[in-house]
């Protein structure tokens, strides 16, 4: 019998049933592009924890990033209205009017940014916003300055738009934040974007307004840089901290400086999809065009919530940044009392970033050396069945990433985990 596998018609083959695999067919078929990125380390492990779960091994996933908390009642309710009133059709490509005009409302009124609806893009979440402005920005070999550690997309998405991201290591002694002489110490010919991400995913880290100006300083020696600030987690601050961010401190880098936000982390709407940003308007326009050649509008129900989530009620935003906050203080206390393992306390967001160098050279008890986070991260996943993601994955080791968006009592049973599995090495 013989078998005709259609992707192999690509190359007019005809093949006998065994003779290769369905994977060998797509050798060749595949874009070379996607040789240079890998799938999200942390969606990866999220989905190793869930089957195993699905299994029935009890595992507790630190891993993902998303609120635990419900969407508000009033979110929900506005997305059922639009649906009800029939707001369940295109949209303009990039948000519609009332989304826009409440983005704009946001920016003036907690940022100091004025905005005109024509300055303002819409995505389906923030991570779409960023890729829109790279792929619409990137040529051949231009270059995007990346703070380390970085949220394992950002480095990926320069690559897959033909960039080239340069990662300035920002180690433990520097708070994990870029001090202006390693900015400028980075900076070349070929330098397009400086990204910047505060608070920070995976670290926590928090800029205030004194280092935002110090890096603003820098840059306005350094007119071809664009600054791309990624502020997702904009509420979710710690001990008292005030938010900035860079087009606010420096007005005077307002024309090359995209502002990204969205509902995801601080309003629990990671499903919704909701991302935005404000900036130059050539900029925009061609995000917009982008967009529409890709995904079109957001989800018309999804805009009509962020409406909701943006010009309704905010009091519950510091409530849940102090139940974020109490858990912070939980983990750090509990990671203090295992032996190979020092914690930065975070400013900001709902990670923590332990360094594990103390545990590298180890063995575990089946005998087996642990060489690098990534074998660190493994074993916490095998023997104490508990969910990280390994430094390496944000650009800097070695480290791993616990997520504390989830109950005090997870927290608490998987750092107990931990520190027996760390008990048990040799």
């Amino acid at each position: 019998m013989r078998i005709h596998y259609p992707i192999c018609s690509v190359y007019a083959r005809t093949l006998q049933e065994g003779d290769v695999s369905i994977e060998e067919c797509f050798v060749g078929f595949i874009a070379p592009r996607l040789d240079v990125i890998k799938p999200s380390p942390s969606m990866a492990v999220t989905a190793r924890a869930a089957e195993m779960r699905a299994a029935g091994i009890d595992v507790v996933s630190l891993s993902a990033g998303e609120p635990d908390f419900p969407t508000p009642k009033h979110v929900v309710d506005a997305a059922y209205a639009a649906m009800l009133k029939g707001d369940t059709r295109y949209t303009a490509v990039d948000g519609t009017a009332a989304l826009k005009k409440a983005v704009a409302g946001k920016f003036k009124r907690e940022n100091g940014l004025e905005f005109r609806p024509s300055e303002i893009t819409v995505g389906g979440g923030a991570k779409q916003i960023i890729y829109n402005a790279l792929m619409a920005t990137l040529a051949h070999g231009d270059e995007v300055i990346v703070p380390a550690p970085y949220w394992v997309s950002y480095t990926d998405i320069v690559l897959l738009a033909e960039g080239r991201p340069v990662v300035v290591p920002c180690g433990q002694a520097d708070a994990f934040k870029l001090t202006p002489a390693a900015l400028r110490g980075a900076i070349s010919d070929r330098a397009k974007w400086l990204l910047l991400n505060s608070p920070s995913n995976p670290t926590g880290a928090v800029y205030g307004k004194d280092e935002l100006a110090e890096l603003a300083r820098v840059l306005i020696d350094y007119p071809n840089v664009h600054v791309m600030t990624d502020d997702i987690y904009e509420h979710i601050l710690f001990d008292g901290r005030k938010f900035h961010t860079i087009a606010q401190v420096e007005p005077r880098l307002g024309d090359r400086t995209l502002t990204v936000n969205g509902v995801s982390k601080a309003y629990a709407m990671t499903g919704w999809r909701i991302g935005y940003a404000g900036g130059p308007e050539p900029l925009v326009r061609a995000i917009a065009t982008l967009q529409s050649q890709s995904t079109s509008n957001p989800s018309s129900v999804s805009q009509a919530a962020a409406v909701a989530a943006l010009d309704g009620p905010q009091e519950f935003l510091p409530q849940r940044a102090l139940a974020f906050q109490e858990r912070r203080d939980r983990a750090m206390d509990l990671l203090a009392g295992i032996p190979g393992l020092t914690c930065e306390r975070p400013g900001g967001a709902f990670y923590l970033y332990p360094d594990c160098s103390g545990l590298i050279g180890r063995r575990t008890p089946e005998g087996k050396l642990l060489s690098d986070d990534g074998d660190v991260a493994a074993y916490l996943l095998d023997r104490a069945r508990v969910a990280v993601v390994q430094g390496s994955a944000y650009g800097l080791s070695p480290h791993f990433r616990i997520s504390i968006a989830t109950s005090t009592e997870l927290i608490e049973k998987a750092i107990g985990r931990i520190a027996e599995a760390v008990t048990a090495l040799r």
